[in-house]
């Protein structure tokens, strides 16, 4: 039997193993995320996607670049100013990246509609409303009824208001590769817009990639099954490579850890339904309150899943590793998703990804709905 001296010493080891195993839960470090995205709004998929990173309580969200890509960078930088204003995350910084893709413009993309066919979906260039009434992609502030087109400086009012948050004076690139180094091997960086923006960091500094823990991009696209004329006609074909085909080429290039791309195959199994809409409704959180006001329009939670994947993984029931890259000859695919498998896959270097193709639906929406009604931000 120990003696009565000994039993401090046994308290003090008993103590110190109870906070070694307590450590882990009570500061573990939280996941390290850089949001690249084409902010359009007020609500819709975009902004929805970074309030779910910004919601998760494992998750900190360094910052967020702005791309041109469902509208023009400035307005997007706008709406994301105000979204982050209103939902009680003010303190993330937003840098202004890329105006125009790096090749691909608007006149070209003119003459190749009027010698190839139409696309449904132009972006920022603008919509025909009654080929865009059935599109996906008519988010909230992109529905027929709000679609117009305007000049890439030129800001439309803002109908939840303007921010009075100021994007920070650095461009999106060089605080993209200045948060890396900071953070080296520790950050995500998640892609859900044209990937011009990670195209001209990793053209500045060649180690980006390398220096991070991977890449998230929504994008991409192999055989959707859906009658959807946007896909069924062209499955290789999807807005966020098409848009800047040259960015999406060099994205996919580079020296990543690890890529997992979502794919519209799986983005089109993920829909926003009314009642999703209406548990968040009745929900009193600023996120809530914002999606419950600005995000009514139905369409596919193109880039939330991509969020909710990555925070959990486990969601994705199926996936496919395989080689991809994007079509940059300026013809009628041009921007078309390329993949191979390793027999056929061309003797250039090419990238294998982890391309998302099922999820476990409820358990996503679950997930989505958890996150948005959560009083408590994880910033």
């Amino acid at each position: 039997m120990p003696g009565v001296a000994q039993y401090p010493a046994m308290k003090l080891s008993v103590l110190l193993l109870l906070f070694a195993f307590a450590v882990p839960t009570c500061f573990a470090q939280k996941r390290l995320v850089l949001v690249d995205q084409d902010g359009s709004g007020p609500g819709g998929s975009n902004q929805m996607a970074i309030l779910a990173l910004l919601q998760a309580p494992q998750v900190q969200v360094l910052g967020i670049t702005i791309v041109t890509g469902n509208a023009w960078r400035d307005e997007e930088t706008l709406h994301t100013l105000r979204m982050l204003q209103l939902t009680g995350h003010a303190d993330i910084p937003v840098a202004r990246g890329a105006v125009f893709p790096l090749i691909r413009n608007q006149q070209e993309t003119q003459i190749a509609s009027a010698l190839y066919g139409k696309v449904t979906w132009l972006g920022a260039w603008g919509q025909n409303p009654v080929s865009a009434a059935s599109s996906p992609h008519a988010d909230s502030a992109l529905s027929p009824s709000n679609l117009h087109t305007h000049g890439p400086y030129d800001i439309p009012p803002m109908p939840e208001g303007q921010p009075t948050l100021q994007p920070i004076t650095e461009d999106a690139a060089h605080f993209l590769i200045r948060q890396v180094h900071a953070h080296p091997h520790q950050v995500t960086i998640f892609a859900a817009g044209p990937l011009t923006n990670i195209a001209l960091a990793i053209s500045i500094d060649p180690g980006f990639a390398a220096l991070t823990q991977g890449i998230v991009l929504m994008g991409g696209s192999l055989n959707p099954q859906t009658d959807d004329p946007e896909f069924a006609t062209a499955p290789r074909h999807e807005f966020n490579f098409w848009f800047d085909p040259e960015a999406a080429h060099i994205v996919l290039q580079a020296r990543w850890p690890r890529i997992d791309v979502t794919t519209v195959d799986v983005s089109i199994k993920a829909p926003f339904t009314q009642q999703m809409l209406d548990q968040i409704a009745r929900s009193s959180s600023p996120a809530a309150r914002y999606i419950a006001a600005w995000s009514q329009d139905r369409y596919y939670m193109w880039d939330e899943l991509a969020a909710c994947a990555w925070i959990d993984p486990s969601l994705i029931t199926r996936q496919k590793q395989l080689y991809m890259d994007v079509n940059i000859d300026h013809g009628p695919t041009y921007g078309d998703t390329l993949t191979w498998n390793n027999q056929l896959k061309p003797d250039i270097p090419v990238r294998l990804v982890h391309a998302q193709l099922d999820v476990d639906l409820p358990r996503f929406q679950q997930l989505f709905v958890q996150l948005m009604t959560r009083a408590e931000t994880s910033q």
